[in-house]
């Protein structure tokens, strides 16, 4: 009478386990080092799915639903199961009470806040002890045709005894640190981060490190320390101006 109930709940325990472990355990052959998981809101559509497809299967003719059904009918309608029926509403219960439980239990994680990638730069920002208008500011070494390749250079002397440590000796984000910071630090060989900037947000983000970003920065600050307190204004637009040299990336203008 049991056999088809314990089948179906097999052939659920089954699929679950595939999709809890099988599928991570596949990602961790493929990408080693890695353990993927399946996010948490899809497991729930992928297990009703699991359920659905598992009791039309189970009950795809009336005699296999009535199979399927008669455990259920035995101790729910049969006054002799009292204490049988009892333990089961009980479990149910303490089921569906640890679900609960779990899904409001207080967190310790940082709260979610929407963030910026490449927050907003403040209209202006004090460095070295003056103001810098960041709306207007330009790097003063760009303009000097004659001296361009000198100063790069100097800017990459300059990153390869400060930066490559985390954004790495290929300016990838991938230094010796990198996996040791969340977020990452950042990858500007990527079209998507200095190719998109002006060299005053650089100077601006490099000059204040993590602790110079705004709110929307949150809630993973940038572990990136305040530069402004180990090189000096000539410095960092020399790295500035050896980051877009190396990666053949312009700049954005103004305008």
């Amino acid at each position: 009478m049991m056999k088809k109930l314990i089948q179906a709940v097999i052939l659920i325990l089954v699929f679950y386990l595939i999709l809890k472990l099988g599928i991570p355990a596949l990602g961790s052959f493929l990408h080693h080092g890695t353990w993927p998981v399946v996010p948490t809101n899809l497991m729930r559509i992928y297990v009703f799915f699991i359920v659905a497809g598992v009791l039309l299967y189970l009950t795809f003719n009336e005699e296999s639903a009535k199979e399927l059904g008669k455990p259920i009918k035995e101790v729910y309608g049969n006054p002799e199961k009292g204490g049988l029926r009892m333990i089961v509403i009980a479990v149910i219960a303490l089921f569906g009470g640890y679900i609960t439980y779990q899904n409001v239990k207080p967190s310790f994680e940082a709260p979610v806040e929407l963030r910026s990638i490449h927050p907003a730069p403040p209209s202006s920002v004090e460095m070295w002890g003056k103001p810098y208008n960041l709306l207007k500011l330009t790097n003063p070494f760009r303009e000097d045709k004659a001296n361009f390749e000198k100063n790069a250079r100097e800017g990459g002397i300059v990153f390869f005894k400060n930066c490559f440590y985390c954004h790495g000796d290929k300016l990838d984000g991938k230094g010796h640190y990198n996996s040791g910071f969340s977020p990452m630090p950042a990858n500007f060989v990527d079209v998507g981060t200095i190719a998109q900037l002006q060299e005053s947000f650089l100077f601006w983000r490099i000059g204040t490190g993590g602790p110079g970003l705004p709110k929307e920065g949150a809630p993973w600050r940038s572990a990136m320390p305040i530069w402004q307190h180990f090189l000096s204004e000539e410095e960092i637009w020399k790295v500035i101006l050896f980051l877009y040299d190396y990666t053949g990336h312009s700049p954005r203008t103004f305008g």
